[in-house]
């Protein structure tokens, strides 16, 4: 049986992220999950339901990436409660040539043995640069 340990069931996840098993990354999300990435990038926003958040938000940042090269490293994870705060490292050689390298936190809300809602921090400039780098990121005139 799968724990419903909220920590587990978050550590659980990213090692399938990691490992790119498709399964236990679908089964991890409630069907109601919400995923909420800040930002002003074409991926920010909240994603509604498991289908969303597997197929469009995480299945659309694949293609960024060179097969083969992903490489998840889930470095600490704080839980109270419900809630998970999980921090990892992502690195993969880009379509566009460069090199992607972030250190991301990921704020979890699992229940029932599900992760129902995610708020994912990253650093948004470096996501920018190397998967987006044909998007407009100089700030407006007037801009501080």
């Amino acid at each position: 049986m799968t724990s419903t340990d909220p920590r587990t069931v978050v550590i659980r996840y990213v090692e399938a992220v990691r490992d790119g098993d498709a399964d236990v990354i679908h089964d991890s999300f409630a069907a109601d999950a919400t995923w909420h990435y800040p930002g002003d990038l074409p991926v920010s926003g909240v994603w509604r339901g498991r289908d969303a958040i597997v197929n469009d938000f995480l299945g659309g940042m694949g293609p960024a990436f060179v097969p083969g090269t992903l490489e998840i490293e889930l470095v600490s994870t704080i839980a109270e409660g419900d809630r998970v705060v999980a921090e990892w490292t992502a690195r993969a050689k880009t379509v566009h040539g460069g090199t992607y390298d972030n250190r991301c936190i990921g704020i979890y809300t699992v229940r029932d043995g599900r992760i129902t809602s995610v708020v994912e921090y990253a650093d948004t400039r470096h996501v920018a640069a190397t998967l987006f780098p044909d998007l407009d990121t100089r700030r407006p005139a007037g801009a501080e």
